[in-house]
């Protein structure tokens, strides 16, 4: 069956009921598979970490139905439990629609919901509220409600006398409680890796599902879906020559969909982890380099020092491809502003100078408008952006590196991105498990790099020796 974790609004409390209700099934040695609807990276990274086990996007927008349910029943069939964290509001989708949304993949998957709401100064108007979302899509089913910052007992008692008015179970509370603060910034949650005492946390999250929420309901909500292949498994597995892959990997640059990874692997592109953040030489044997998104601009006094690291990916851009998404296309440009204004120079591959801007988020239509390494002369491809930064640069009208033209939600269509015989750099955020067209063109690149360069030219300080 599994469940959909969801709120009226972002700010809730989904996040913090599904890290709670993860820390209890690892406390009990059960596994459960963590799912969260959308294009979000930072979320997952903490419900990861907490279920052991990679999350899972469902993104209706991003990757279709087929691929939601082929992931859905392939991933979540692996364990004892499933958990699905939403995304906004419940029935936030693209613009005012509900497509996308958390509503959607509800229906989509015909799951249960959990409706998690802040009752912090309510009483008597939660009815109206519960009502509301209740009454709103007859094809959804409220199975319960979870109370978020509920103060006193006697709070708590009143607020379940008003959810049995309108007969509607209520599953728990959350209490206030230092152990469910989540630090964030700019673009959402601190990523997991700046979180202190992640196993103290965990712990003391785990004692508050066993201390405030029904568990006996919890437990028959977070069945397992029916298992079914998984969805890599239909993609024939590659043979002849491996083309390893560096992929940034650091504090700075960690926006990642785990099934890119996994999809490199099977179609024989090991991966290496390097970190240019720690001034990293490129592995030797890579024959090409991902750079995912991330914050550099939170590290980039340290970046512009990384001197072996920036020459490197100079160097290499002239034989081998490279990959850029978001934070790693800004590793590229001349310079990246700081969170303090302080400028910093970078690789200067591209000729764009980055600063702080306005918020840009949302799903992009794609139509190149000639070849690339991975796109194709007017083929439509779908991608996300969600970003703080903007570049600066003039871009004549002729320009023959634009990778892109982008349209999406009220955005006008423009030029975007970066496409030359060696780089693919944009904001847009692709899904490569969900075409798997591209990363077949990846191992292309990188098998006619390998070709042009062989192996025994190598990369050492920077330099082909």
């Amino acid at each position: 069956m599994a469940v959909v974790i969801a709120a009226p609004a972002s700010g809730s409390g989904k996040t913090l009921l599904s890290l709670v209700l993860l820390a209890w099934a690892r406390s009990k040695g059960l596994t459960i598979q963590p799912f969260k609807v959308g294009p979000d990276y930072l979320d997952p990274q903490l419900l990861s970490a907490t279920a052991e086990r990679p999350c899972r996007n469902l993104d209706l927008s991003l990757c279709g139905e087929s691929w939601v349910k082929r992931a859905f029943h392939g991933y979540g069939g692996e364990a004892e439990l499933a958990l699905v964290e939403g995304v906004m509001g419940l029935f936030d989708g693209i613009g005012c629609s509900q497509d996308g949304s958390t509503a959607a993949v509800a229906h989509q998957l015909s799951l249960p919901i959990v409706l998690v709401l802040d009752a912090g100064g309510q009483a008597a108007s939660l009815a109206a509220v519960v009502k509301g979302f209740r009454d709103h899509d007859p094809r959804l089913r409220i199975a319960g409600v979870v109370l978020n910052r509920v103060s006193t007992e006697r709070h708590r008692e009143l607020l379940s006398a008003v959810l049995a008015s309108i007969d509607m179970p209520m599953l728990g509370c959350l209490p206030r409680n230092a152990a469910l603060d989540l630090p964030s910034r700019h673009l959402g949650l601190a990523p997991v890796h700046e979180l202190k005492s992640q196993t103290s946390r965990q712990q003391q999250w785990a004692r508050i599902a066993e201390q405030h929420l029904d568990l006996e309901t919890f437990r028959s909500l977070l069945k397992a879906p029916v298992a079914d292949d998984a969805p890599l498994s239909a993609i024939t597995p590659a043979t002849g020559m491996k083309l390893p892959v560096a992929v940034a990997s650091d504090e700075a640059f960690h926006f990642r969909y785990p099934e890119t990874e996994e999809l490199l692997q099977r179609l024989g592109m090991p991966v290496l982890r390097w970190s240019p953040l720690a001034d990293e030489p490129l592995p030797m044997e890579a024959r090409g380099v991902i750079i995912p998104g991330g914050f550099p601009e939170q590290h980039a006094a340290q970046l512009s020092q990384c001197k072996r690291s920036l020459q490197n990916l100079v160097t290499w851009a002239g034989q081998r491809p490279i990959y850029a998404e978001c934070g790693g296309m800004l590793m590229l440009g001349k310079s990246l502003t700081d969170l303090e204004g302080q400028q910093h120079a970078m690789a200067g591959l591209l000729p764009f100078q980055a600063s702080r801007g306005q918020l840009q988020v949302g799903y992009r239509q794609l139509t190149p408008p000639r070849d690339g390494l991975l796109v194709r002369r007017g083929e439509q491809l779908r991608g996300h952006e969600f970003h703080r930064w903007e570049l600066h640069h003039r871009r004549e009208p002729q320009d023959t590196s634009v990778l892109w033209e982008v349209e999406g939600w009220r955005r006008d269509r423009q030029s975007e991105g970066w496409g030359t015989r060696t780089i693919h750099a944009s904001w847009v955020h692709l899904h490569w498990a969900s075409n798997a067209t591209i990363c077949s063109r990846w191992r292309s690149a990188l098998d006619a790099g390998a070709k042009s360069c062989p192996q025994n030219v190598v990369i050492s300080n920077g330099l082909y020796d």
